[in-house]
């Protein structure tokens, strides 16, 4: 057992490399620049648990991400053609306990009619307020750009997320994150979709500490409910092996249409992309530290 000095010398050590920026992951999902009507609510609640996960928390105090359940709800609003507002409300459920993540606010401004464009792009901030248990830093800023091409049959979109915390230990990190669907009609789609954290900005984590993993995902409609579902495997040791998410959602009718719903996107999550609509937080290294 270590005293006196030399378990002084290990604790300081500890501190100064343990990965402080670490949080814990209420929303994974890929940004398609698609946004509610003007005058619209929509809402849409994620769910993402890890089946086999990481067995030590990022931090002291922190979350264990192993069979922990992560999720939010989404409450989103269409301000103009180009802007919508969006309200979080994280939390994860953990050895039988409840535990809230404060709260998050986004803005996303995207090219108009996004979701009818062959070429689309856009850009999210997201503010949040962190508890101690998710994140060692109160206050968190992320910026998500979203790029992305579609045809009748294909979507490719790409979000080069970055990450910013602040306080002491607060830290930039880049996270990309992409999706590749195919449409195979009647508002159904399979594809797969990307997430990583590579750490720092100019001080990349070496790849087996770098998180990145792959998800097999499937988006289609049951009744006025788009529904997305995944299955992802982690790449790295650094990452969580087997985690699923679920995401649902729902808009709400146009004021003064009648509950005409046909021209709005319910959802960010491409669940129902297309000329025809829908990432990490991200688990919040912005999708195994979240978002």
């Amino acid at each position: 057992m270590l005293t006196g000095p030399h378990s002084r010398r290990w604790l300081l050590a500890v501190l100064l490399f343990w990965p402080l920026t670490a949080r814990a992951t209420d929303e994974i999902q890929v940004y398609n620049a698609a946004i509610a009507a003007v005058g619209q609510w929509t809402i849409q609640q994620h769910l993402n648990y890890a089946f086999d996960g990481r067995k030590q928390p990022d931090f002291p105090g922190g979350l264990v991400p192993d069979h922990t359940l992560n999720g939010t709800p989404e409450l989103a609003y269409g301000l103009f053609d180009w802007w919508e507002l969006g309200f979080y409300a994280p939390f994860a459920v953990s050895d039988h306990q409840f535990l809230s993540n404060g709260g998050k606010i986004r803005n996303l401004f995207v090219v108009p009619d996004a979701d009818k464009r062959d070429f689309f792009y856009g850009v999210n901030f997201e503010i949040s307020y962190n508890m101690p248990r998710f994140s060692q830093q109160i206050y968190a800023l992320e910026i998500r750009p979203i790029v992305g091409w579609r045809n009748k049959e294909w979507e490719f979109i790409v979000n080069p997320i970055v990450d910013m915390s602040f306080g002491s230990g607060g830290e930039t990190d880049f996270a990309p994150a992409a999706r590749l669907a195919r449409n195979l009609g009647h508002d159904f789609f399979i594809g797969a979709e990307y997430y990583s954290d590579l750490g720092q900005i100019g001080h990349f984590l070496p790849t087996q500490e770098q998180q990145h993993a792959l998800f097999a995902v499937t988006d289609f409609k049951v009744g006025d409910f788009d529904v997305e579902l995944g299955l992802g495997r982690g790449l790295t040791p650094g990452s969580d092996r087997i985690v699923a998410k679920t995401i649902i959602g729902y808009a709400f009718p146009v004021p003064g249409k009648s509950g005409d719903k046909s021209d709005s996107a319910t959802s960010r999550a491409a669940l129902t992309p297309g000329p025809g609509r829908g990432a990490a937080n991200a688990l919040a290294s912005p999708w195994l530290r979240s978002n």
